[in-house]
């Protein structure tokens, strides 16, 4: 049976990050996976996550299942540090799962079982891995353009009631490319006129224009909207990439709604994994429920944020020096670990194999994974690829 399957398509993050491994030049440059790392090129433990596990472990707790919903303080914390008010967690639901990757599918799985044949809208371009995991869960996808916020509103006039649209809450991965503010509060009057629910994903809330800056649009959908769907990951504001830390929250505008759809998800989640890892979830709790480890954690926060905007900062000098001012300006306007070149797939191969620097096909880099002293290699490497391409030179 097993030799009748088709090959699957490779992964192309996996595929270039092997490729990157495999380059023996020892002033190759990383920028393909989306982790955060410090000047030295490390991805570090964040003190507060090494405080909280340090009293986690002190505690010997058990390790007894969770429950389908997994650690309810983690949920807890995560609708009140999400939402901010009581007014809004009172409307909301949460389940903890593997991650962002994991609530993301929990919802489409839910958004599968209340309205089948559901059509979710995607932005373009996006992150890779929106439409295989709508589609893996028997959704219709279609897209809608996001760098032209004129076509952005034109496109989403014709999503429909009961259509879903997901959007980035913030640091628009792989563009680093948000909505203005009057653009968000169009989208807003645009779902309530023509009944489609948001989808927020929300995966690099505090490393944009600081945590409460970042959350403001997921908010306002919440207050002026009566559903909205919010996949959160704990992955990259507190570095738990391996630890697999996520909810799928759900605002309602009934208790009964509510419990219908947290039942749903806890039947998803039985399904697909059946409990979720406790040990991200409850270092994320321990930290946000005390007052001198939260404020800790939003220092440190900080601190990486304002490390990613210095690269970027720096980046778009160093690239308007060599001549590139018109790129430069457009990479000065992103925000986030993410930033999009101004290169075709050739340029990306260019720069790969005349440089070492290694992003995306698609243009993507990853702005935080740059040691500051490396800057200047980069935007040599990018002035490098924007000249005429060699004619032999294919993707």
């Amino acid at each position: 049976m097993l030799e009748l399957l088709p090959a699957p398509p490779a992964d192309p993050l996996w595929d270039l990050t092997a490729e990157y491994a495999a380059d023996p030049r020892p002033e190759r440059l990383d920028l393909v996976l989306g982790v955060y790392r410090d000047h030295t090129g490390a991805t570090p433990v964040m003190a507060a996550v090494k405080k909280a596990e340090i009293r986690l472990a002190e505690r010997s707790g058990s390790k007894e299942y969770l429950g389908l919903s997994g650690n309810t303080a983690f949920n807890r914390a995560m609708l009140t540090t999400v939402l901010g008010t009581e007014a809004l967690t009172a409307r909301a639901t949460a389940v903890q799962t593997v991650a962002g990757t994991g609530a993301l599918r929990l919802l489409a799985d839910l958004v599968r079982q209340t309205r089948p044949g559901t059509t979710v809208w995607i932005s373009d371009p996006a992150y890779v891995n929106h439409r295989p995991i709508l589609e893996g869960a028997g959704l219709t996808v279609r897209t809608f353009r996001w760098l032209d916020a004129t076509g952005l509103l034109e496109d989403l006039r014709e999503a429909g009631r009961g259509d879903v649209v997901l959007l980035q809450g913030c640091c628009h991965n792989p563009t680093g490319a948000d909505p203005s503010p009057e653009t968000w509060e169009e989208l807003a009057g645009l779902a309530a006129k023509n009944g489609w629910i948001p989808f927020v994903d929300l995966a690099y809330h505090g490393l944009g224009d600081g945590l409460e800056a970042d959350l403001r649009p997921t908010r306002m959908l919440a207050e002026r909207l009566p559903e909205v769907l919010i996949a959160v990951s704990c992955s990259k504001n507190f570095g738990l990439y391996s630890d697999r830390t996520g909810c799928a929250v759900v605002v309602g505008s009934s208790a009964r709604a509510l419990r219908h759809a947290e039942t749903a998800l806890q039947n998803a989640a039985r399904t697909l994994y059946s409990m979720p890892p406790d040990h991200g979830a409850a270092v994320v709790a321990t930290v946000l429920e005390d007052e001198r480890l939260k404020a800790a954690w939003l220092a440190e926060l900080d601190a990486m944020r304002h490390r990613i905007t210095a690269n970027r900062t720096d980046l778009v000098a160093h690239l308007g020096a060599l001549g590139h001012e018109e790129e430069a300006r457009a990479l000065g306007r992103q925000k986030g670990m993410f930033s999009m070149l101004p290169l075709t797939p050739g340029g990306m191969l260019r720069m790969r194999r005349r440089s070492g620097i290694y992003g995306t096909t698609a243009g993507r880099i990853n702005i935080a994974g740059v040691p500051a002293h490396r800057i200047p290699f980069l935007a040599r490497g990018i002035a490098d690829a924007l000249r005429a391409p060699a004619a032999t030179e294919t993707v």
